[in-house]
């Protein structure tokens, strides 16, 4: 009885290998797992690139693998049409970004819509003691003027526990989030409050898509752009990439 299972044991082996060999998507993502076990890979897919394959990971970002995984690269893949350049990765990364950013509920935020119905929309990862990320909402009503909806997650820069931190779940766990946002970036000291929040979360996401620093402004489109940017200049890219 033992000798089968051995037996068995090998030719199942053995036509793993064979499959592997036949397809390249469990060849990179067994590949992958090994370097990283907990790889958060979602899709394997050929790339437009001949013998190029893309690996989509959670949060929109972009590996590309040879056919047997044993190649890694971590780039923009470009498309040279006429005399531009086409960043396909970029445009790949955006949708994925937009997949997850989109997706927050809107009453997982703070939002400050404008009076007529929105034209466009942004969602901003945001600290509360971050000096840019106060003057840019000093102009989230010149924003919201011009149609743009301006929807808050929270980015504790200096991580869980910090004074970023504490200030953020007290803006979310506030009667009227609003109000304890703009007094959070009048640097105004919050009375501290504590209930069930997503401030963590947010981080964590905040850090899966890429959000290194704030504020980081994501677009409609899932397009990254970090750092302030001028009301005038912010609503004008917002609405072109709705």
């Amino acid at each position: 009885m033992s000798a089968f299972r051995v037996l068995g044991g090998a030719v199942l082996g053995l036509a793993a290998s064979v499959a592997f060999a036949a397809d390249p998507g469990q060849a990179i993502r067994a590949s992958l797992t090994k370097l990283q076990p907990d790889m958060p890979i979602e899709a394997i897919a050929e790339s437009p690139m001949s013998g190029l394959y893309q690996v989509h990971l959670k949060g929109g970002r972009l590996l590309y693998t040879s056919a047997d995984g044993q190649f890694v690269l971590q780039g923009n893949l470009y498309q040279v049409k006429g005399d531009n350049a086409v960043n396909l990765t970029r445009q790949s990364e955006s949708k994925g970004v937009a997949k997850e950013i989109n997706g927050i509920p809107l009453s997982e935020m703070v939002v400050f819509s404008p009076k007529e119905p929105a034209k466009a929309h942004i969602t901003v990862f945001t600290d509360t003691d971050c000096g840019y990320c106060q003057k840019l909402h000093s102009e989230v009503p010149e924003l919201n003027r011009r149609g743009i909806e301006v929807r808050y997650v929270a980015f504790p820069r200096q991580g869980i526990g910090s004074h970023g931190y504490n200030s953020l779940v007290s803006v979310w766990c506030a009667a009227d989030r609003q109000e304890a946002m703009n007094k959070a970036k009048a640097r105004q000291e919050l009375p501290a409050a504590s209930c069930d929040n997503p401030v963590a979360k947010q981080y964590a996401l905040g850090q899966l898509v890429g959000v290194s620093g704030t504020p980081a402004i994501v677009l409609g489109n899932g397009e990254l752009i970090p750092g302030y940017q001028p009301a005038p200049q912010l609503a004008e890219i917002a609405l072109k990439a709705k």
